[in-house]
């Protein structure tokens, strides 16, 4: 049973030690993330291990050569596959459906749902992990390095390893921010005031807002972190490699 503490002190750790993560604990840690629930029992996903140095060096490109992708034991691409299941039905003298939104949508999800189990056993026996948003960045160049088949799209990535050291709290939003009573009620100005208060009143991001120029934490997304030109961008890339791949 996971210690009440573990949910919130858990950090997302980017440098690790040399030690390595052993074969069979990795292996478990898969197969017990593997018993994470998933749409109608497909286990609609693949897990692409990387741990020799080359591999990593040419993943860390697609992943703008975020350090930790070098610094980790090991890489883990978790995507998401309906190449496997509509190999089973064509095998099997049934017709797959699954080259469409919704089935992709479904595989998503359980991709999801997998890596974050796998997080979760991993940080119990030690580990540190970090999560890499930028896997649909560069989908396209991830999948050629990784040799995907037509229908197989990568979605997240976790860097994994022993952590060299355990970083500062980040914040979160205040659980009120997250809840609604029956059905959604929008957020006027005074609750948006108050729900996001003690995230623009920390130092760290007093600090974000004076080193990057800007008047207000927000402007440090919009403006410098995720601007309109990278979103539109990057989505558009990414929908052109879904098309790639069969979709």
């Amino acid at each position: 049973m996971v210690n009440n503490d573990y949910w919130m002190s858990r950090r997302t750790v980017r440098r690790y030690t040399d030690r390595a993560v052993p074969d069979e604990l990795l292996r478990d840690m898969l197969l017990k993330a593997s018993h994470a629930p998933t749409t109608g029992n497909m286990q609609l996903y693949s897990v692409i291990v990387t741990r020799d140095e080359a591999g990593k060096r040419a993943l860390a490109p697609t992943h703008f050569n975020q350090p930790q992708i070098m610094g980790c034991d090991v890489v883990l691409t978790f995507c998401a596959d309906l190449n496997r299941f509509s190999r089973w039905c064509s095998e099997r003298n049934a017709d797959p459906c699954y080259d469409n939104m919704q089935s992709l949508m479904s595989a998503i999800q359980d991709t999801v749902i997998v890596a974050q189990q796998f997080n979760t056993i991993a940080e119990q026996n030690g580990l540190g992990c970090c999560w890499l948003g930028t896997t649909t960045y560069n989908a396209p160049e991830i999948a050629e390095v990784l040799s995907l088949p037509k229908l197989v799209v990568p979605v997240t990535t976790l860097t994994v390893g022993y952590p060299a050291e355990m970083p500062a709290d980040c914040g979160r939003l205040p659980v009120d921010a997250l809840i609604h009573d029956s059905k959604y009620k929008d957020y006027s100005r005074d609750d948006l005031d108050r729900l996001y208060a003690e995230k623009e009143a920390r130092d760290d991001s007093r600090m974000f807002v004076a080193e990057n120029g800007k008047e207000t934490l927000a402007q440090v997304f919009t403006d410098v972190r995720y601007p309109r030109a990278n979103n539109e961008l990057f989505s558009e890339k990414f929908m052109a490699y879904l098309k790639e791949a069969g979709f």
